[in-house]
C-alpha cells in the first residue's frame, strides 16, 4: 500500500511489529511490548510477571493492582508519559471481555486495544448534501497532538463507557452540543489503527459517526481542550485532512465521511480500495 493518495492511511498501518513481543494477561494475549523495554521490565517487575525475549505475561489475582504498581514505576522512569488519571479497559484480544483496568497513558506502552469515538460535524447545502464540515483545532496545551486540527468531536473511550456514550459526553464537553442533537448522530465505519507513535504502540478501533448541525449553530468548547472551531467547505476540509496539520485519527474519520457521502469524485474507487484495509465490521463494544 503506497499511501500516496491519503497519507493517513499509510500512517495508520505504519509500525515495526518485529520490534515488539506479545503481552498476555493470564492465558489471553492483550497487547505487545517494545523489545527495548524488556530490560526495564525485568528490573521493575516482581514474581507475578514473566519477562523474556519471547514475550511478557502477567498472572495475578488482582490484575489492576499489579498494573498500578508497575505503571507507577514506569512513569518514574519516563517510559509512560502524559499521565491522565483515567482508567482504560484491558480487553482479551478482540473481544468485549475485560480483564482489568489500566491508566490511560500506559495503554500505548503495553500496546493494548483502545477504542475511540469521532464525529464529523457537517452542515447541509441547498441540495441537502454535505456542504461544509466543522473542524476543531486542538488546544496547544493538549498532552498529545497540541495545535493540530481535529474533527468536531473526538475522544478516547474510558472504562465503563461505550463509544456511543463517549460521543454523547464529549459532544457537550468539546462542542457544547445538547443531548437531543447528539442523539441524532449516525454511525459510520469502525477503523483499525495499528502503528508506532512516540508514546509506544497505538492499537485502536476508531468508531466514526456523522452529526448534522443546523445552519447557524456554532460549537462552543466547554473544557478548554479546543482552541477554535472553523466551518470549512467540504473540499477545503478534505484537503486539510490530506496534510500533516490534522491528526491521523481525524484524517481517517474525514476520509470515511467523504467516501460514504460520495464527496471524492473520480478518486473514490482508488481511495476506497486503500481505506478498506482499515475497515472493520464489528468492535468489542458496539455503539448505541
Amino acid at each position: 500500500m503506497s499511501g500516496t493518495r491519503w497519507p493517513a492511511i499509510a500512517a495508520a498501518r505504519q509500525g515495526d511489529r518485529a520490534a515488539r513481543v506479545p503481552f498476555a494477561v493470564g492465558d489471553d494475549t492483550v497487547g505487545s511490548v517494545a523489545r527495548s523495554h524488556l530490560p526495564a521490565l525485568r528490573e521493575l517487575t516482581g514474581p507475578q510477571w514473566s519477562v523474556s525475549d519471547a514475550g511478557v505475561r502477567l498472572r495475578a489475582s488482582d490484575v489492576d493492582a499489579a498494573f498500578a504498581q508497575v505503571n507507577a514505576l514506569l512513569r518514574e522512569q519516563g517510559l509512560i508519559v502524559a499521565w491522565r488519571d483515567e482508567p482504560y479497559p484491558v480487553f482479551a484480544g478482540d473481544t468485549a471481555r475485560e480483564l482489568g483496568r489500566i491508566e490511560r497513558a500506559s495503554s500505548r506502552f503495553w500496546g493494548t486495544l483502545t477504542l475511540g469515538a469521532h464525529a464529523n460535524g457537517w452542515v447541509a447545502g441547498p441540495d441537502g448534501r454535505p456542504a461544509a464540515l466543522w473542524i476543531a483545532q486542538r488546544a496547544f496545551t493538549k498532552a498529545t497532538d497540541p495545535g493540530l486540527h481535529d474533527n468536531l468531536i473526538g475522544g478516547g473511550v474510558p472504562a465503563g463507557q461505550s463509544p456511543w456514550e463517549t460521543l454523547q459526553r464529549e459532544g457537550f464537553e468539546e462542542a457544547g452540543l445538547g443531548e437531543a442533537l447528539l442523539r441524532t448522530a449516525q454511525p459510520g465505519r469502525v477503523l483499525r489503527l495499528e502503528r508506532d507513535i512516540p508514546e509506544g504502540w497505538q492499537l485502536e478501533w476508531l468508531h466514526v459517526f456523522d452529526l448534522q448541525l443546523p445552519e447557524g449553530l456554532v460549537p462552543m468548547n466547554q473544557d478548554g481542550e479546543v482552541e477554535r472551531f472553523d466551518l470549512l467547505p467540504v473540499a477545503q476540509a478534505v484537503a486539510l485532512a490530506r496534510g500533516a496539520s490534522m491528526t491521523v485519527d481525524a484524517s481517517l474519520a474525514t476520509l470515511d465521511f467523504a467516501l460514504r457521502h460520495g464527496l471524492l469524485g473520480a478518486e473514490a474507487e482508488a481511495l476506497a480500495a486503500e481505506a478498506a484495509l482499515l475497515w472493520r465490521a464489528a468492535s468489542p463494544v458496539q455503539p448505541g
